[in-house]
């Protein structure tokens, strides 16, 4: 009797599960989006979800945040190492600790276990970013914390529900540590809903093909993944090149924090190498190597051609070097509440060296990475907390094809600006400006994205304002000929007329009617300006993104009283200052 093949060897079988996985992630994403209770997470968009195999193997991911699912693994890694085979059905596994397996504090990791028939089938995660999670101030994400034990709730692996049941001690401590439970809990139990509806999901799945084929079947997908990454990277030519970036700030002083990324290829392989990055620094931006691994695995993600699923086989052809102590690799008791920045500026880092390798296939710097505005106090005539928690997206550098998005996420984050209805609805501020700033995107054959602005005033007494920024002394660079961004900028307006102008981060305390200013930078211009199709300037100076003097002066184009670019003059114009 001739044996049955295995589905796995099917290609169609492995597109049909390799779909229903992702569609259980995008699944897990929507329950999150729809059920979450704070602004960072529900309108922010600051969370991830993924599935993996009984090995603790990635096998889908939804759209979320790529910083976070690319720490999916060791994550998962730590958590087998505490518990094996000791993980019962209806358990669910909390844990928020950098020195365990996570990134930062806010960051809480809920893990659901998958059985069918008492056999494990697999792992639903889920990751998003607390508005609080205790600490010395609203947010707990302040760049001036000098040790983890400032940041609030540390948790490792522990068990938030045995068997289906909560387990009370667990849900006291948290609530004990929290300036607003009701929020935390609220986003908590979104994500235990998104472990359950992928815990149902699955287990379906698992009955349609039988456990062990459907284990096969995510052997072979993540075993599909790598082989299409490898292909890709085979392609690429062999060398080696390193580019150092800089982040502004050690968390509490401006000075410039170098951070280099030495790239090779070989073969069909990657090595990316960080070990000659800064010593830690003094303040919150350290990193854990589990989140660097995650910045070194997107930007080699972004450089593809080939569409890849989302699983675990995209990492394996890469390997990430850090060296423990360094802003790439914390260890106790640095403290890495705001190492979002610090990831950004990886990614820069990275895309630097590979624009050397690969130059066709890497954008200019975008604005630096999300700013984060925390205000935090008493609601007026009450007791009541809040935190407000903005996630301020910005904008992307121009690419070898087109130019940098504007208003857009940064292509690592997939995060949101909160809608302004909503802000000014739930909490006491009033956001007075919020739009693109002209003449901010670097000049280029494809122009960078332009700043964003935000303009908050506060409605509030004695509120804690923490912010972080970056790309105030060192813009975001500009490839192939291309231009530098604009930097960013802080500014805070007093009632009394007068002006401070504030650092990239900082923690400080603002009254009613003072009025916070932030301007991000803008995106890096990608190829020589002077050979930006006339039309495409004229396209920005009559969309308001570029002046008529900023064409002229950048761009070498020539723009009437009328509004439309004069090609003899530009022509004239630009062989002047080629000449010169």
């Amino acid at each position: 009797m001739t044996e049955r093949p295995s589905a796995a060897s099917d290609p169609v079988t492995l597109q049909i599960v390799a779909n229903a996985l992702q569609s259980i992630a995008d699944e897990m994403a929507t329950t999150i989006i729809r059920t979450a209770h704070s602004t960072v997470v529900r309108d922010g968009m600051d969370f991830s979800a993924a599935l993996c195999d009984a090995r603790g193997e990635t096998i889908a991911q939804a759209v979320s945040v790529p910083f976070h699912l690319g720490s999916i693994p060791t994550a998962i890694d730590s958590l087998l190492g505490h518990y094996g085979d000791s993980m019962r059905t209806g358990d669910v596994f909390i844990m928020n600790d950098p020195f365990d397996g996570g990134m930062h504090l806010q960051d809480i990791f809920i893990v659901k276990p998958v059985h069918l028939d008492g056999a494990l089938v697999g792992f639903a995660v889920t990751t998003a970013h607390h508005g609080d999670v205790g600490g010395r101030l609203p947010g707990s994400s302040a760049c001036d914390n000098t040790e983890i034990f400032q940041e609030g709730l540390r948790m490792p692996w522990i068990r938030f529900y045995a068997e289906g049941e909560p387990v009370e001690e667990v849900h006291r401590l948290i609530e004990t540590n929290m300036r607003i439970p009701r929020m935390t809990f609220g986003d908590l139990g979104a994500q235990v809903a998104a472990c359950s509806v992928a815990e149902r999901e699955l287990r379906a799945l698992a009955a349609r093909y039988g456990r062990e084929q459907l284990a096969e079947l995510a052997v072979a997908l993540i075993a599909y993944t790598e082989r299409l990454v490898r292909q890709e990277i085979a392609t690429w030519p062999d060398g080696s090149a390193s580019f150092t970036d800089y982040l502004g700030s050690d968390g509490i002083d401006a000075c410039d924090v170098p951070i280099t990324a030495r790239i090779t290829i070989a073969g069909d392989e990657v090595v990316a190498d960080l070990t000659d990055s800064a010593p830690m620094v003094r303040g919150s931006l350290n990193s854990t190597r589990s989140f660097v691994m995650a910045c070194v695995y997107q930007a080699i993600r972004c450089a593809l051609t080939v569409e890849v699923p989302n699983t675990a086989g995209a990492f394996r052809p890469i390997t990430v070097l850090t060296r423990p102590g360094t802003v790439a690799e914390v260890v106790m008791p640095g403290a890495s509440s705001m190492r979002g920045v610090t990831g950004f500026r990886v990614l820069d880092a990275l895309n630097g060296a590979l624009a050397q390798l690969i130059p066709h296939r890497v954008p200019a710097a975008g604005e630096g990475g999300n700013t984060l505005a925390i205000f935090g106090a008493n609601r007026p005539g009450t007791d009541e907390r809040f935190v407000f928690y903005e996630l301020v997206v910005g904008t992307w550098g121009g690419t070898p094809t087109w130019d940098g998005n504007d208003g857009l996420t940064n292509p690592a984050s997939l995060a949101a600006n909160i809608p302004i209805e909503v802000a000014e609805s739930e909490f006491p501020i009033v956001v007075e400006r919020y739009g693109l700033v002209p003449d901010t995107g670097g000049a280029g054959k494809h122009r960078g994205g332009l700043a964003v602005e935000r303009v908050w005033r506060c409605l509030t007494p004695e509120t804690s304002l923490i912010v972080r920024s970056d790309r105030a002394d060192r813009p975001p660079y500009g490839l192939s000929g291309g231009g530098n961004g604009a930097p960013s900028s802080n500014v805070l307006l007093r009632p009394d007329g007068t002006e401070e102008v504030l650092p990239a981060m900082f923690s400080t305390t603002i009254g009613e009617g003072d009025v916070y200013v932030h301007r991000m930078a803008g995106g890096g211009g990608w190829g020589d300006p002077l050979t930006r199709d006339p039309a495409a300037v004229e396209r920005d100076v009559r969309d308001e993104k570029v002046t008529a003097a900023a064409a002229s002066e950048l761009y070498g184009a020539v723009i009437g009283a009328d509004g439309l670019v004069d090609d003899a003059a530009t022509a004239a114009l630009r062989d002047e200052r080629r000449r010169t």
